[in-house]
């Protein structure tokens, strides 16, 4: 997909991946329209990108909607927002469970119901999803977390499926670690010392890159995509390792 004079639409736009790709879209020539909870965060990037905000909070149930009509047409779509939790699952709250599922997925299920009309009528449009590698895995403590990203990534699969004759590209961005804000909000920061977290730019780089060049899935490292793999081909071998290292 050709970028330059696109109108993209950027969730999770506030902080981190988001607002990397946001700058970064910009820069190439896109017209951005910026979705996140942080208004004043929003307001400042939008001196920066010269395209438009509005801040929602994507876990109520109207919120999709509202965005949707606010955006109109737009050819691309980068469904970035998420929230997590990390803990014993019967130590999570339900309010919270709720909300990792709206914002992480049902979210951006119904986003994409609303936006791909003009996209298809146009025969021309992009959809991006930032997943995790926790949804090709699953992490112990973040059992809805992990559910939630992996709900998100057989979905991007189905719509590419669905919609390749229309003429629209889906891909999916799978990050491992990466230096943001995500993990004190998900309420326990990151103290491992390895994998190290990588900038969240390299990210929104590699997601404009997978737009412009039609890519299904791209892992940031790239050699997340060993373990991804070796876990659809020896799950209980892998299962052993992260029981033993994570």
């Amino acid at each position: 997909m050709r970028i330059d004079g696109a109108r993209a639409l950027v969730t999770g736009a506030s902080s981190g991946i988001g607002a990397e790709t946001a700058v970064l879209l910009a820069k190439r020539g896109v017209t951005v329209l910026a979705v996140g909870r942080d208004t004043t965060a929003l307001t400042a990037l939008t001196d920066r990108t010269g395209g438009r905000c509005l801040a929602a909070d994507l876990a109520e149930p109207d919120a999709a909607a509202r965005v949707a009509e606010w955006a109109g047409a737009v050819d691309l779509l980068v469904g970035n927002a998420g929230v997590g939790f990390a803990g014993d699952l019967n130590e999570m709250p339900a309010d919270r469970l709720h909300q990792v599922i709206a914002v992480n997925l049902t979210a951006h299920l119904a986003l994409t119901r609303l936006l791909l009309p003009p996209m298809r009528k146009a025969r021309r449009g992009h959809l991006v999803f930032v997943t995790s590698i926790a949804g090709r895995m699953g992490v112990a403590d973040e059992a809805v977390y992990s559910a939630s990203k992996a709900g998100l990534s057989t979905f991007a699969d189905a719509i590419r499926l669905a919609h390749a004759p229309d003429g629209i590209g889906v891909s999916v961005v799978v990050p491992g670690v990466v230096d943001t804000k995500f993990f004190d909000r998900r309420g326990r920061p990151y103290d491992r010392r390895s994998p190290r977290p990588v900038p969240a730019a390299k990210v929104a780089a590699a997601l404009v890159a997978a737009v412009e060049h039609n890519r299904p899935e791209v892992f940031v490292p790239a050699w997340l995509r060993f373990p991804a793999r070796l876990n659809g081909l020896a799950p209980a071998l892998v299962a052993k390792l992260q029981r033993k290292f994570g």
